[in-house]
């Protein structure tokens, strides 16, 4: 089943398409990365999703309905991001107990055991939590209300490694314990690959790739050696990265449409195979360029 359905998302910002005719779904009870740069679109995609943003045209539907200020939608849903403005009237502990009234499978005994592992101190204010341990809180609010709909914008923003690492692990435990529809948007494909199953990514509000995140580690192929060659095996391919590495020796990344014969035969010219990891190819997709950032340096 289908819980999230876009058709032809588009939305304006003035005279600017943040998203453009953006077409996908998202079925239940995966975890899908959003990939794309800074300003791709992604909060503006994932907001719209949350109900807290109309499109300009085109249509969405979570849960079968259209997401703005519908009440079905925002009782099964949690967004977390780190614009979150929580009471200033409440402490951190009176924020976890009170979060048990809205989301109808939170868990309290969760929240306190991740409460007390990262040392939070219950009267604390969330206010005058630096940025790091603001994000670590949301994420605890995050997990804890097992929302069918589970929405997480750059949720490590200021997070130090061991608790991203932690945050990652805690996620992962607790999906597979009690399975639900959620999105992990991202700029950092290396931190959270092992957490997908699916991969959406955009481009300049645009969808570059919707695929199990298993396949794209065979969706592209480097080769690399000299540059004649490889503009002999790469002319008639669709050329994703180029960058030169020394004197009449380049490297390049390609879809990966080689047969076995072909790259036998490449191999036997001279050139040089690789895989591509998913984190470096989502880097070159993502650019405006196909050049390295070495091709700026370099001399007429």
């Amino acid at each position: 089943m289908s819980v999230i359905e876009c058709n032809g998302l588009t939305k304006m910002y003035g005279h600017k398409k943040a998203l453009n005719n953006l077409s996908f779904k998202i079925e239940e009870n995966v975890i899908t990365g959003l990939i794309g740069r800074n300003g791709a679109g992604k909060t503006t995609l994932l907001k719209i999703i949350a109900g807290f943003l109309q499109p300009s045209s085109g249509e969405v539907k979570v849960f079968s309905e259209q997401p703005f200020n519908n009440l079905m939608v925002s009782a099964n849903m949690i967004f977390i991001n780190d614009q979150m403005d929580l009471p200033a009237s409440l402490n951190l502990k009176e924020i976890l107990d009170v979060s048990e009234s809205f989301y109808q499978n939170w868990d309290q005994g969760l929240a306190n055991r991740l409460f007390d592992y990262f040392s939070f101190h219950s009267l604390q204010s969330y206010h005058e939590l630096s940025k790091g341990m603001k994000s670590t809180f949301n994420m605890i609010l995050g997990i804890s209300a097992r929302c069918a709909l589970t929405i997480f914008d750059e949720p490590t923003t200021g997070m130090d490694a061991a608790v991203r690492k932690d945050f990652y692990r805690a996620l992962l435990k607790d999906y597979i314990a009690y399975p639900r529809t959620i999105i992990i948007s991202s700029h950092h494909l290396n931190e959270i690959q092992d957490l997908l199953e699916d991969i959406l990514l955009i481009k300049a509000g645009r969808e570059y790739l919707h695929m199990a995140a298993a396949d794209l580690n065979d969706w592209s192929i480097s080769l690399q050696g000299r540059t004649e060659l490889v503009t002999k095996w790469t002319q008639e391919r669709e050329v994703l990265h180029i960058e030169s590495r020394g004197l009449n020796y380049s490297y390049v990344v390609v879809r990966n449409e080689f047969s076995d014969r072909e790259i036998q035969e490449a191999r036997l010219a001279g050139l040089e195979f690789s895989k591509v990891s998913s984190s470096d190819l989502c880097v070159y997709l993502t650019s405006n360029t196909k050049g390295a950032i070495d091709d700026v340096f370099s001399k007429d």
